[in-house]
């Protein structure tokens, strides 16, 4: 009866779980999907209205309910009245136009609410009154001109709030104080071309603000943002602002990003930026500033990131970014920016993204010192590759400022903008007395008449020869007249040329006749003295050797990438640390004589591996065979890679062939020595530590072996015993045979009593017999 009873228990336990299983799955509304717990989810089910049909137990269990994407209308005073603890209501991206004043009377605790992307225009008064403890609000994407306090009274605990995508025109000064712990509010892509200096007086919690896409023509209050005093993010882009005054945003103490762009800006008060001293990013690209005063961004004490791109600028102070010692990166591309002077970024130490390209840019004397800057910094490795392309002077147009010689910067000079070169700290063109220049090439009519070009071997004193005689006074004329010519000259590089040219302190060149018309008479097209007189003998061997190094000039070396493959060797990398590292190549015997134009050398690292890629490069003259890399990362992989730039211009092959990698040491430089010293250390003291042990073992297996030895010497006979008197005469005779009756008759017995101990270490076992004395007595057994 028991077995009876239990079984009965067990069937009514069954049909109640099969019953509840079958009613709980009429509880789910139609087309609603109810599988998670406390969640309702009704989204994109082409619902035309809020479902009902779930019972009110299970409608209070009911915590999150979703019905975006669907087609509602209207939302009635009874929709969601049995869901009182609902906490999440997600109304988004229906057609939803009115809502009832008493719709969410019963949500006492919901606390996100999602109206956005619907066709709502107005919220009735005491709509939202109940939602105390609502905290996220979206009303974006709707169809709101005019807000009015009293729709959103009552709603303390808001702390985000979309009001963006509507048609709000004005912003009255008492909408939004009852949002009293707002921190994140959208007011972007509205139509507002009015706020009023008190409308965010209640917001000192206000963390981000965004006004983008707006109708604000100008910003000149000092009161609109006067109380924002937590705001960290404040977005203005996309207005039509045209003037910003003057401590605007003095009180904007926590504000980090800033950003004014796409706006129809021209001016901007010397004092506008005051305030700002703890903004790390500040956008005002897109606008129709025509320069960077000094003094305007001094403010900007923690700048990070500028970005005046895409404006009018024509002029940057020489200050303007002086006081700017964390600058890392600035945008100054699309402007209309000549020149510009090196000295500008030289405060900015940490520096190290400049954009500087859609400018047009005027390659003269004004452009040396930020040519200068620009080699010093990326043979630091300090600054990425920045793109100053030549638009003026012509012979100069599409080249990049790296790869042109100051030597035509200051030929391509205006000097009556008292351009002055300063020479001292400057790359390796502009160091030095002589400079070199491309040669003049030889005109096809000279070429057919077989002439060909000499030069004038001249010395710094006037009117004197080489051997320290005086010149004839022809010759001095020659000199004269030669010298005087409008031909180019023709200027060794210090220390580039050998020989005799080392002490060459001016080639002038000329056209004279060739030896087949050592009569003629020929001038050359400039009006220059007739060329029929050939140079002295004493300077004959002096014009051949210059002869045959210009013609060797004008046929050498003018690709790139065939000096990469053949000229470039021996790639290495030593001396490699945390943070610095060496990198050395050499070059084929005489492979700089036969390269056409200035010979420079590129060495490109980068982290290997690492995304997004961070490439720098360090430019070199072309008689340095080795390289310095500053500012690694600590335990890093790198790659290192030399390319030659010959006349200015690079391969564009990619310069695998050349390329090494190398790894930085991790902590201090000393880590290397300190590791390899603790490493011999180990070693040390585990080897000291295997003798200890090996010795140990040796000397407990020889203590076993002499002991085993030593208990191998003794007999292992305890006692022997022996008799003190001959034996009895009375003895059994039953056990002897009738032979030896007789002779053991007269011996009597042995008895224990009888018996003599004698000790046992006389005895030995280690043969059958032993000696004593010359007697071999028998050895005893038992």
């Amino acid at each position: 009866m028991a077995n009876y009873g239990f079984f009965r228990f067990l069937l009514s336990c069954n049909i109640t779980l099969i019953l509840f299983g079958a009613s709980s799955g009429t509880v789910c509304p139609e087309r609603c999907d109810c599988q998670q717990t406390q969640h309702l989810l009704c989204a994109n089910r082409g619902l035309q209205s809020v479902p009902k049909g779930s019972p009110a137990e299970i409608a209070e269990g009911v915590r999150v309910f979703g019905l975006a994407g669907n087609f509602i209308h209207n939302i009635s005073a009874f929709d969601f009245a049995r869901y009182g603890n609902l906490m999440r209501l997600n109304l988004q991206f229906n057609q939803i136009q009115t809502i009832h004043p008493q719709a969410f009377e019963k949500l006492s605790k919901l606390e996100e609410l999602y109206l956005g992307n619907n066709l709502i225009s107005t919220i009735q008064p005491g709509t939202l009154q109940t939602l105390k403890k609502l905290t996220v609000l979206y009303i974006n994407s709707n169809h709101f001109k005019d807000l009015t306090p009293a729709s959103f009274s009552n709603l303390g605990s808001v702390t985000k709030l979309r009001l963006d995508g509507n048609s709000i025109e004005t912003l009255n000064e008492s909408v939004l104080k009852s949002f009293s712990t707002l921190m994140f509010l959208h007011l972007e892509s509205n139509q507002l071309h009015h706020i009023h200096r008190g409308a965010f007086s209640g917001l000192t919690k206000l963390r981000f603000l965004n006004l983008s896409d707006n109708k604000q023509t100008e910003l000149r209050d000092i009161f609109t943002f006067s109380h924002l005093r937590s705001l960290i993010t404040l977005l203005l882009s996309g207005n039509q602002i045209r003037h910003v005054g003057n401590h605007v945003f003095q009180n904007l103490k926590k504000l980090s990003k800033l950003s004014l762009s796409n706006n129809r800006i021209s001016v901007v008060d010397s004092d506008a930026l005051k305030g700002l001293s703890r903004v790390r990013e500040f956008m005002i690209n897109g606008n129709e500033l025509a320069e960077i005063p000094a003094g305007l961004l001094d403010p900007l004490e923690r700048i990070e990131q500028l970005d005046f791109s895409d404006n009018r600028i024509s002029r940057v102070a020489s200050t303007a970014f002086e006081k700017l010692a964390h600058l890392k990166v600035l945008n100054l591309k699309n402007n209309r920016l000549t020149s510009l002077s090196g000295g500008v970024f030289g405060a900015n130490g940490v520096l190290f993204n400049l954009d500087l390209s859609g400018n047009n840019w005027t390659c003269d004397c004004r452009m040396e010192k930020l040519k200068a800057w620009m080699t010093e910094v990326h043979s630091q490795g300090k600054l990425l590759t920045v793109f100053v392309r030549c638009h003026h002077p012509a012979s100069l147009e599409g080249k990049y400022l790296d790869y042109v010689n100051n030597s035509q910067l200051v030929s391509q000079g205006n000097h009556s903008l008292s351009c002055v070169s300063a020479h001292r700290g400057q790359p390796m063109e502009s160091r030095g007395g002589t400079v070199l220049e491309n040669p003049v090439p030889r005109r096809e009519s000279d070429m057919k008449r077989g002439e060909r070009e000499r030069t004038v071997w001249v010395q710094g004193d006037e009117g004197k020869r080489e051997d320290g005689g005086k010149l004839p006074a022809e010759k001095k004329k020659q000199r004269k007249a030669v010298s005087g010519r409008s031909h180019p000259t023709l200027r060794g590089h210090q220390g580039h040329r050998k020989g005799p040219l080392t002490n060459t302190t001016e080639l002038s060149v000329e056209t004279t006749a060739s030896a087949t018309e050592p009569n003629s008479s020929s001038h050359d097209d400039e009006g220059g003295v007739p060329s029929s007189q050939a140079p002295e003998p004493a300077f004959q061997e002096r014009f051949d050797l210059l002869l045959q190094e210009r013609v060797r000039y004008h046929e050498g070396m003018t690709d790139a990438c065939r000096f990469n493959r053949q000229s470039i060797l021996n790639v290495s990398v030593d001396h490699a640390t945390a943070h610095t590292a060496t990198v050395h190549w050499s070059t084929a015997p005489d492979s700089g004589a036969d390269v056409k134009g200035e010979l420079m050398f590129r060495v490109l690292f980068d982290r290997f591996g690492h995304t997004p890629r961070f490439p720098r490069y360090v430019y070199t003259e072309g008689s340095a065979r080795s390289v310095a890399l500053h500012e690694l990362r600590a335990d890093s992989t790198y790659m290192a890679c030399v390319e030659s730039a010959v006349g200015g211009v690079l391969c564009q092959v990619a310069p695998r062939d050349h390329c090494v990698g190398f790894v930085t040491l991790s902590g201090s430089e000393h880590a290397g020595s300190n590791l390899q010293l603790v490493t011999v250390s180990a070693l040390v003291i585990n080897a000291l530590l295997l003798l200890l042990i090996g010795g140990a073992w040796l000397g407990r297996v020889l203590k076993r072996r002499i002991k085993s030895r030593k208990s191998a010497v003794h007999g292992h006979v305890r006692h022997i015993y022996s008799t003190r008197r001959p034996l009895r005469t009375t003895m059994a005779t039953t056990c002897a045979t009738a032979e030896f009756s007789g002779y053991q008759s007269s011996r009597p017995l042995a008895e224990v009593g009888d018996l003599i101990q004698f000790p046992s270490d006389r005895f030995f076992d280690g043969g059958s017999t032993r000696r004593e004395g010359d007697v071999m007595m028998p050895r005893f057994s038992n």
